[in-house]
């Protein structure tokens, strides 16, 4: 559950990390681009912490649909 909740965090939290460090690329160096491997990290870790979410939301959803199934009958 901790994972869950971090994941869900750095959903929003990641992209505001690059883009902070889009704008020091900008100001320190704007003609060597080497923001471009921090974000190849950051999508990376980005796409895991969403599939994360993901599994945890079709299995809570599963598992709602299981016991309303079960109410019904």
């Amino acid at each position: 559950m901790v994972r869950t909740l971090r994941a869900a965090r750095f959903l929003f939290v990641g992209p505001v990390i690059l883009m902070f460090l889009v704008f020091i690329n900008l100001m320190a160096s704007p003609h060597h681009w080497w923001v471009q491997w921090a974000a190849l990290g950051i999508g990376i870790a980005w796409v895991v912490s969403l599939f994360r979410l993901l599994r945890a939301a079709v299995l809570i959803g599963g598992l709602a649909a299981l016991i309303a199934y079960f109410r019904k009958r």
